[in-house]
Order: C-alpha cells, then sequence, then structure tokens
C-alpha cells in the first residue's frame, strides 16, 4: 500500500520550529566532564530532518527563526548550503540566542544531551512569521513537538496547521519530545494531541505516545483507536529495537525491522528515520518499503558522530537494505 499526496507542488517538505547548535563530544567513551573537544554541527529535530530530505533529492524548506549573530548565520548558511531553501527563516533583532546542545558518549548505551534551551530565538517566532502564500506551494507541512512547548512558537506553529489543512498540504507531526523544553507533561499532553488530532502523519516512539496520551504504558492499539477518530489517516510508533510498526486508517497494519550497525551514540536516529521514510513515501514507495528506508537510515546516522552531517544517501540507504536482506536469506538457507 502507497501513501498518496496531493498534486505537484514547488517543495517535496517545508518543516517549522528547532534550528540550532550541536556540540558534539569528539573524545568518546568519557564523561562531559572530562571532555576538551566538541564538534560544531547544525541540529534540532526539523532542520535535520530537512537536512536529510535535502541530501535524498528532495525539494525542502524551512520555517523558523535564528539569532542575529555568528550561530545565527552558520545555520542559515549550512542550511542553505545543502539545499534548504531559508527565505523564511526569521533573523531574532531581540537578543534571543541559538539554543546550544552538547553531547555526552560515554558508551554506545549511555549517551546524553545537555540542552541549553532558556529564551531561545527559535521559540520566538510569532504567527505574523508564518505566511499562507509559502505553505501552499508544498506537499507537507513538517512540525515537530519542542516547537508547541513555548509561546509565541506554539501559537505560529498552530496557525502553520491551519493554513496547511486550508491549502490541502499534509501535516506530518514529528512527536520530538524533549521533557526540558516543557513545563510539565500535562501541558505537553494537551498541546501534543491537539496537533495530532489534526495531522495526516504522525511519527514518534512508543515513549511518546505515552507522553501524549498522559499515561505510563501504553498501548498501540488504543493509540490508533484514539487518533483514527480524527485527522490521522498514517501513524508510526517506533519501538526502538524491536522495530517500528505503520498502521493506516483504512486498517492495515505494517512491522519494520531494525538494521543491525556499530552503534557509536543513539541521538540522531528519529530524525534520520523520518527524513527516510518520508522520502520513500513521496517516492511513490509501498509504507512496508519506506519503514525500511527510515529504519536503515536510522541505523546509518547512529553508527557516525553527528546527525545532520552523517544523514545518508539513497544509495547508502538501499545498499543498507540489500546487504542485510541478503545476510538474512543466507542464514535462512
Amino acid at each position: 500500500m502507497k501513501y498518496e499526496f496531493g498534486a505537484d507542488k514547488v517543495y517535496d517538505i517545508i518543516a517549522i520550529g528547532r534550528a540550532c547548535i550541536d556540540l558534539n563530544a569528539t573524545e568518546y567513551n568519557r564523561p562531559m566532564e572530562n571532555t576538551m573537544t566538541f564538534t560544531k554541527y547544525v541540529g534540532g529535530s526539523p532542520a535535520n530532518i530537512v537536512i536529510g530530505g535535502s541530501k535524498l533529492g528532495l525539494k525542502v524548506g524551512f520555517i523558523g527563526k535564528i539569532s542575529d549573530d555568528q550561530h545565527g548565520r552558520y545555520i542559515e548558511q549550512y542550511m542553505r548550503g545543502v539545499g534548504i531553501d531559508t527565505s523564511n527563516i526569521v533573523v531574532d533583532k531581540e537578543g534571543h540566542k541559538t539554543g546550544l546542545a552538547f553531547t555526552e558518549i560515554k558508551s554506545p548505551e549511555e549517551c546524553s544531551i545537555l540542552m541549553y534551551r532558556q529564551d531561545v530565538a527559535d521559540l520566538y517566532l510569532t504567527p505574523s512569521e508564518v505566511h499562507e502564500d509559502y505553505i501552499k506551494r508544498s506537499k507537507i507541512l513538517l512540525v515537530s513537538g519542542t516547537a508547541l512547548s513555548k509561546s509565541p512558537s506554539r501559537e505560529a506553529v498552530l496557525k502553520a496547521v491551519s493554513l496547511a489543512k486550508k491549502n490541502d498540504v499534509k501535516v506530518i507531526f514529528e512527536l520530538d519530545y524533549r521533557p526540558y523544553s516543557w513545563n510539565s507533561l500535562g501541558e505537553t499532553a494537551v498541546y501534543c494531541s491537539l496537533v495530532a488530532e489534526q495531522a495526516d502523519v504522525v511519527i514518534g516512539t512508543r515513549d511518546e505516545y505515552n507522553v501524549m496520551e498522559n499515561k505510563t504504558e501504553g498501548k498501540n492499539e488504543d493509540t490508533i483507536n484514539y487518533l483514527f477518530n480524527y485527522s490521522p489517516e498514517l501513524i508510526v510508533i517506533k519501538h526502538g529495537v524491536e522495530g517500528s510498526y505503520a498502521y493506516t486508517k483504512s486498517g492495515e497494519t505494517f512491522k519494520g525491522r531494525v538494521y543491525p550497525t556499530n552503534v557509536l551514540k543513539t541521538f540522531g536516529a528519529g530524525d534520520s528515520y523520518a527524513s527516510a521514510f518520508l522520502y520513500a513515501l513521496i517516492s511513490g514507495k509501498e509504507i512496508v518499503t519506506a519503514l525500511k528506508y527510515g529504519s536503515a537510515s536510522a541505523s546509518i546516522v547512529v553508527s557516525k558522530h553527528s546527525s545532520s552531517e552523517a544523514m545518508p544517501t539513497v544509495e547508502e540507504i538501499e545498499q543498507l537494505i540489500r546487504e542485510s536482506e541478503a545476510i538474512q536469506v543466507e542464514v535462512s538457507y
């Protein structure tokens, strides 16, 4: 089964929300207290997803707000340099700074992120800086949960979703739950469920759906029964090493496997999964194939140092799928 998009548009995906700086530990297998060098990358879930999409050959754009300083200029220049339309990235003029994320890589199983997100520029995007003429030129509006955590970014995103629905633009909601961005679990549940109910496709981990539904241990069946009463037509629920599931409103269920890899760190997997999954859907591939692309892309990124820079090409994704399936066939014989 395939997932259909509307008529041809200028852009395949326009994302809205967070673009920040990732400072990834250059020295592995040690705590951050003993780490002396870090490597700078562009980060932020929606930014990473469109970076990944552009590398896969999609036409992408971005709506967001960056700081009026060296970090902001670096983000804009990098994104423009990898083929992203940056015409709707706004420069903050009120002194708000770019968010910073320091990453710690103690081991493949023990990674953490130290975030600086107080009064960051991306959360000051206003509704007046979101334009209908831009959004209606895309097949997809990609929204991530972190942009809903504070006003005025929250209202800017809600306006963008409303404009997308008005103009037959598919709304893809990537839950992207970051606990340090929110005041409470209750607040998170209110705003994430509000957008999920209006989205066409929802993507997240089982834990992220639990937060959205304000549950400790939710079940996939309950999630789809809830969301299919609203706008969603396709729901993707990721279960880590157990793989991922895609559910359609018409009743189909698809299972995606995990591809083995030499894991360096755990962050970046979700963004790379989303970019490749959406690429496959936009390219007209079956949903079950899109799950393979998402999982393979995630496996590639967790084996490398960065998130944005490590986003794979179509050839790398397809090679991993071929090699892994060939091994599986060989074992079965």
